[in-house]
């Protein structure tokens, strides 16, 4: 073969396979925001156990804002037990980054608003999310939450 036809099949791979790896990184933070912006709250929203089975990983561990430790099967046992009052519930992603060991970081601010007997309050604070994707599923295996702020409305 010639030089610049070998070049050129050779540069057409290299454009073919920059492609795939780009298309697969946009669906891959397609589906981490799927994941914490609908299916997470929808879990604890709708005390549905199989979907937070399937979000977090066996090893999943949390620290929550008041620096208490919780592991899958704690969050799993939570939602059984607590029936979730929030009248609406948003997350913002500040941070989504995917590193090329499957590993991923989704952080933001979390805004719940929720009603008391003094009336209505939004509770704000800040997550942070360690992801890795085991068998083409993104699975949490860490949660951190701080700042919790309550607004009265």
């Amino acid at each position: 073969m010639k030089p610049v036809l070998i070049i050129s099949i050779l540069l057409i791979v290299a454009s073919l396979k920059s492609f795939s790896q780009q298309t697969d990184r946009t669906a891959d933070e397609k589906a981490l925001r799927y994941l914490k912006e609908v299916e997470w709250p929808k879990a604890y929203q709708e005390q549905d156990t199989v979907l937070l089975d399937r979000i977090l990983a066996d090893e999943f561990k949390m620290i929550g804002s008041e620096g208490e430790y919780s592991t899958k099967k704690d969050q799993l046992d939570y939602i059984k037990t607590h029936k979730s009052n929030n009248i609406s519930f948003r997350f913002e992603i500040k941070r989504l980054d995917i590193f090329e060991n499957n590993t991923a970081i989704v952080s933001g601010t979390g805004t719940i608003r929720r009603k008391d007997k003094d009336g209505e309050f939004e509770l704000t604070y800040q997550s942070s999310n360690v992801l890795i994707k085991r068998k083409s599923q993104w699975k949490a295996i860490s949660s951190h939450t701080s700042g919790d702020k309550i607004t009265r409305l």
